[in-house]
């Protein structure tokens, strides 16, 4: 059985009782007054002291949708902070009629229009046309974020799936992507691998054009018949797959190596090209991918605009067919339109131009998962809406990798120590729990590497359909998978970005 991640454990190990350190902590210092109160034998002050602490335990340890109670208070207060203060909206400069495309005299000034315009965590982002690849014609576009201080480039991956594939391929396959998050640990420079595959609604534009250039006069009238009825009942609810591959790298890590090749942009491509060849040679080797395409500027443009507006795409694909035989026909989209033209934040739900998004993260299941268990959470439940999954891949170096499971193993012991103290019994989830921090200590020590794992998925459909109808059938066919969602209540529009629109915005490094 191709099964993976059965020997994954949790980033965080609880102590006692299922709470973490910082929950266990405040509970005992919640708890202060009243012990106080009993040794001073204060006892008409106990009678409204310990209800207290019931409530502060409760509001500390109980989970409500993945969060406890202090986290939700927190979540709604910024929430409305944001819409107080008009954080929650943005409009772009081309809807404010702000953009600027230049004197028209300079074909190198644009302006504007070479400027990313995006809105939330993505509005530090700024792209630049890289240098030509060694050997190579393609200029892959470069991903700088100012906020988080990070390069990247994206590619447009060909795979053709596991769904035929034996647990024999299907293991090669596994064992690629491990070796390739291996050689990132070793190297210490790459800092997030992130694949995404979108499944969009195909409209037959591109179908329609080829039977146009390739149908047959001749063609017998029964045959033109039977095709166009076919085209007719599966049109609706035909649907098409993108897959891309984000390598991030971060500032200080290559900053000093990028002054050696050249400093400023053609410095810090020259050290990402090397790391993207590497990359593209797993991918095209045991990992299976039939083609890697790093994305240049205007290719990049096209991937963000049909994030955010899946509805533009049959009209960027008819231009891009058309541009090919007629040079006056303007194909895809500038930088500076590639977001949306306004944008909203919700508690719920995060809407951008005409379309709505819910997004949830997706929890690995203690006992793993078979490879290809999660095509089922990319199926659509009706034509017309779309669905994007991305999968985070952190490589951890090895003398954090042996400090974090030091520390895990030191937490482990103690609250075993600490069950036994009071007399609770150990449960199998506490010996498997020990059980898999040793192994991962013992692979480690032959020179393994660990890998922080993390997923994002979600679901985009028109603005006037129920979002929060197609947020459950989400959350349905994540369960029926076998994983467990976590829906991201009070964040939809930064889970948007980082599981939809391939620029290498990962999730947060720390829990806050």
């Amino acid at each position: 059985m191709s099964v993976y991640g059965a020997s994954a454990i949790r980033d965080r190990q609880a102590w006692l009782f299922g709470l973490t350190g910082p929950q266990f902590i405040l509970l005992l210092v919640a708890g202060i007054p009243t012990w106080a109160a009993i040794a001073l034998q204060q006892w008409l002050p106990l009678l409204g002291l310990v209800p207290a602490w019931i409530v502060v335990g409760l509001l500390v340890c109980l989970p409500i949708r993945g969060h406890s109670a202090f986290q939700w208070i927190g979540v709604v207060f910024r929430h409305f902070a944001g819409v107080a203060f008009g954080w929650s909206r943005f409009q772009s400069k081309a809807a404010a009629g702000d953009l600027d495309l230049g004197n028209g005299e300079d074909p190198e000034d644009d302006g504007d229009a070479g400027e990313a315009d995006l809105p939330g965590i993505l509005a530090g982002i700024q792209i630049h046309d890289g240098p030509p690849m060694s050997g190579q014609t393609a200029r892959p576009a470069i991903i700088q974020n100012h906020a988080a201080r990070t390069w990247a480039a994206t590619a447009r991956i060909v795979h053709p799936g596991i769904g035929m594939s034996d647990d024999a391929d299907r293991f090669r396959m596994g064992a690629g992507l491990t070796e390739m998050m291996e050689a990132a640990t070793a190297g210490n420079q790459i800092d997030l691998v992130v694949v995404q595959v979108r499944t969009i609604p195909d409209d037959g534009t591109e179908r329609a054009e080829w039977v146009r250039q390739n149908a047959r006069p001749q063609e017998p009238a029964v045959s033109a018949e039977v095709n166009a009825q076919l085209v007719a009942m599966t049109a609706g609810a035909a649907v098409r797959h993108e897959a891309f591959v984000t390598v991030v790298v971060r500032e200080d890590v290559i900053s000093k190596d990028a002054k050696r090749a050249g400093r400023g942009v053609r410095g810090r491509a020259a050290i990402l090209y090397s790391l993207l060849d590497e990359v593209e040679a797993r991918l095209t080797g045991s990992i299976g991918c039939t083609r890697v395409n790093w994305l240049d500027t205007a290719e990049l443009a096209m991937a963000i605009r049909t994030g955010f507006e899946p509805g533009d795409l049959p009209a960027l694909a008819d231009a891009e067919i058309h541009s090919q035989s007629n040079a006056t026909i303007a194909a895809g989209v500038p930088v500076a339109a590639a977001g949306p033209t306004n944008a909203t934040t919700a508690m719920r739900s995060y809407r951008h131009g005409e379309w709505e998004s819910i997004s949830s993260t997706i929890l690995l299941p203690r006992k793993g998962a078979r490879m290809g268990a999660l095509a089922r959470v990319l199926v659509p439940s009706q034509p017309g809406e779309r669905r994007s999954l991305t999968v985070f891949y952190r490589p951890v170096s090895q003398q954090a990798a042996d400090r974090s499971t030091g520390t895990a193993q030191m937490s482990a012991v103690m609250a075993g120590t600490l069950r036994e103290k009071v007399g609770r019994v150990e449960r199998a989830k506490d010996r498997s729990s020990v059980g898999k921090l040793a192994d991962r200590d013992e692979k480690l020590e032959r020179g393994r590497s660990l890998v922080k794992v993390a997923s994002a998925v979600s679901i985009t459909v028109p603005a006037g359909w129920n979002v929060q109808d197609f947020g459950r059938r989400l959350d349905a066919s994540i369960r029926i998978s076998g994983f467990t969602p976590l829906p991201l209540d009070g964040a939809h529009d930064a889970a948007f970005a980082v599981s939809t629109i391939p620029l290498g915005a990962g999730l947060p490094k720390k829990r806050r």
